[in-house]
């Protein structure tokens, strides 16, 4: 990788240039982005898994622009226009931007005012203009006054015109105009459409609209922006045009010198005209773009930290599970789960109105309890889910066996998928929505990631950032979530392996195929011999593979076959075996991490190994805890100001956080509520924790909850 790129790439990370140059070199050798940051932290200096990603991010980034690179300096050099200053430009440009200032010139364009005055022959004309070298311009007129150009107003006007194309396509004219746009403020007004439309009523505290680009918060500005592609709002931003022109008068003349008599009167009226016609324009929309941009990282920065705080929710474990899809006229349906998330049962019952089958369906339940020796109990927090739940409360449960809310956002997307079609052919979409919620209590991340995470109700505004930069966030941290839990090598579905680095999902569908053949893994050397599974591809995946009751005992820890000798040797300078060192925290406490440190394997990998032998596997997952809402709260009319109440966090916003308080509608917690100004929504709560909250404001025309958390 050029060095201009790592170390500008080190700058905007705040890191060392050759951490850059150590991650762009493993990733040219296939090495996934889990591996590195797990087992390659003498390389990186101990980079996370997300600086990491970062780091792969821009490199792709100038890889793209290396290609761009090359496509304009071949366009520029068929123009005969490529000299050495310009191509050293070009070459040492780390700025999109910037390069395409510079290419602007030759970049194809379609017809113009200036390419019709060029086709009137009138760029002489123009090129005395813009050199400055007309001491008259009117005499200098006459002579292009013909068949074509009526007369001297039309020649000049014509020459204006292309001198004003030239003042839009100079890179030090766009880039001042941008800083000074930057400055300015964001204003929307609202639209006739607008005022007509019932549908724009959510935007009407951006009907008359104007704050500082620079300080505007991310969601706003994507709301004003979704408003305008709407056609309820106008949206620019109010840079003075008479600074402008001065600015770009000045710019001129820094390059040309100062002209004098009429020619200064000529390139004044190309100015005005260059900025109210091609500059503003532009300069406008690449700055709201720009804007834009940092908006769609800030959201999608939220959307990743709650995708990953969903994936990561506490499990119940592998444990007998009823899962009910609450509802009132369609009845509950009821999957009962053995403990690997298999569908051993399912019916459908209707204790709610209007059928109020109430003691059938106690009775039912009870049958199901007993008959499948039920541990825990699913509740989808959808429609009629508090009912259900006060109901099943009323049943008496086995010894130990909990009632959980469980999640149901993508549960109807899963139910009709591929996915779910593959997993249960025999079976509808309401059966398969049900073990979906029962799946999750058990193991979220193993469920969830069938499921698209835009359908997950998370974020803000998924619908209006850039579409590729969310994908690869989001393919990020699901890939994250799964490497630092370890996948179970012998029951992992193959939509939960193809996250595991280096295998994809054509390598699970294979592995899944041997496992079923084979009748399980015994090793994770046997990986080895599953098709089309390589050594780069072992190497990647091997250490986040686990194998319980595995002969060797490290394959059920996450340190990698390749330190396996280290391990052999810490045990015999104790004198003990591996199988005797490997979950022994006080063996472990007395090697000392430096007498191990090899070429290949420095002290931060020793001490990596050295903490996961103490605790093998150790799934990094918070312990589930029960949660009960208000028993006398169950709408909107029951709440009053000042009450405090139980709550579960469902989303988080850079302005603050929905939590579902037991009834239909999610309060808000605006974030001038959780703490000083300035406070970070994602460093405060965390999604699906259980919070307390006092009711600070309810809008019941609106179904509006405002809430403020509570310590």
């Amino acid at each position: 990788m050029k060095d201009i790129y790592i170390r500008h790439i080190a700058g905007l990370l705040d890191l060392k240039d050759w951490q850059v140059e150590n991650c762009a070199d493993l990733f040219a050798d296939g090495d996934t982005i889990p591996f590195i940051s797990r087992y390659r932290k003498e390389k990186t200096g101990g980079m996370d898994d997300a600086s990491v990603a970062e780091v792969r991010h821009w490199v792709d980034v100038f890889a793209e622009m290396d290609k761009r690179k090359e496509t304009i300096l071949k366009v520029i050099g068929e123009a005969g226009a490529l000299t050495d200053e310009l191509r050293d430009k070009i070459k040492n440009c780390v700025s999109s931007t910037e390069l395409e200032d510079l290419y602007l010139p030759w970049r194809p364009k379609r017809r113009t005012r200036a390419t019709a005055a060029r086709e009137l022959g009138l760029e002489p004309l123009a090129d005395l203009l813009w050199s400055g070298k007309s001491r008259n311009p009117e005499a200098d007129a006459r002579k292009y006054v013909g068949d074509k150009v009526p007369d001297v107003e039309a020649a000049l006007a014509g020459a204006r015109d292309i001198v004003a194309e030239r003042l839009s396509e100079t890179a030090v004219i766009r880039d001042n105009l941008r800083g000074i746009f930057r400055r300015r403020r964001v204003t929307a007004a609202v639209t006739k459409a607008g005022r007509d439309s019932a549908d724009a009523a959510k935007y009407r505290s951006y009907f008359d609209f104007k704050m500082p680009l620079d300080r505007i918060p991310s969601h706003n500005l994507l709301a004003i922006l979704r408003a305008q592609n709407e056609g309820f709002l106008n949206v620019g931003i109010d840079a003075d045009a008479d600074k402008c022109d001065a600015k770009i008068y000045y710019d001129y003349c820094q390059e040309h010198g100062y002209p004098a008599g009429g020619n200064a009167e000529q390139i004044k009226e190309a100015v005005s005209d260059a900025f109210k016609r091609l500059l503003e324009p532009s300069i406008c929309g690449e700055v709201l773009r720009e804007a834009k941009e940092k908006a769609d990282r800030e959201s999608i920065q939220v959307f990743g930290e709650n995708l990953r705080q969903l994936l990561l929710s506490a499990p119940v474990g592998q444990k007998r599970t009823m899962a009910i899809d609450p509802g009132f006229r369609n009845g509950c349906k009821i999957a009962c789960l053995d403990e690997q998330g298999g569908l051993l049962y399912h019916t459908i019952i209707y204790p709610h109105p209007p059928q109020n089958e109430k003691v059938k369906a106690i009775m039912a339940v009870q049958q199901m309890l007993d008959r499948y020796g039920i541990q825990a109990v699913a509740i989808g927090n959808g429609t009629a889910s508090r009912e259900t739940e006060d109901f099943m409360r009323r049943i008496q449960l086995p010894a130990g066996c909990k009632v959980w809310t469980v999640s149901e956002d993508g549960a109807s997307i899963y139910s009709a998928s591929e996915i779910a079609r593959r997993e249960f052919p025999d079976e509808d979409v309401t059966v398969r929505g049900a073990v979906s919620i029962g799946r999750r209590l058990m193991d979220p991340l193993a469920e969830l990631v069938k499921i698209d995470p835009k359908n997950l109700g998370i974020g803000q505004y998924q619908h209006d950032v850039d579409q590729a930069l969310l994908k690869e966030k989001l393919d990020n941290t699901v890939e994250s979530c799964v490497n630092a839990v370890g996948v179970n090598l012998n029951t992992a579905s193959p939509y939960l392996l193809a996250y595991v680095a280096g295998i994809g999902p054509a390598l699970a569908e294979n592995i899944v195929a041997y496992r079923a053949e084979s009748g399980g893994f015994r090793s994770r050397a046997e990986l080895k011999k599953v098709p089309r599974l390589g050594p780069k591809a072992f190497e990647q995946c091997a250490g986040f593979l686990r194998i319980r009751g595995a002969e060797n005992p490290l394959d059920n820890s996450a340190v990698h076959p390749e330190s396996y000798g280290i391990v052999d040797r810490m045990a015999a300078s104790l004198g003990v075996t591996t199988k005797q060192l490997v979950g022994n925290a006080e063996l472990c406490a007395k090697i000392q991490a430096k007498d191990f440190v090899t070429p290949q394997a420095g002290l931060p990998t020793v001490n990596d190994i050295l903490k996961e032998l103490a605790k093998p596997g150790l799934d990094p997952r918070e312990q589930a805890s029960e949660f009960s809402f208000a028993e006398d709260i169950h709408g909107i009319d029951d709440l009053k100001v000042g009450m405090e109440l139980p709550g579960i966090v469902t989303n988080i916003t850079n302005f603050g956080a929905f939590v579902d308080i037991g009834i239909h509608d999610d309060g808000l917690i605006h974030v001038s509520q959780m703490g000083p100004r300035g406070t970070d929504p994602t460093k405060v709560v965390k999604l699906h924790q259980q919070v307390r909250v006092a009711v600070t404001a309810v809008d019941l025309d609106r179904g509006r909850i405002s809430l403020r958390l509570l310590k």
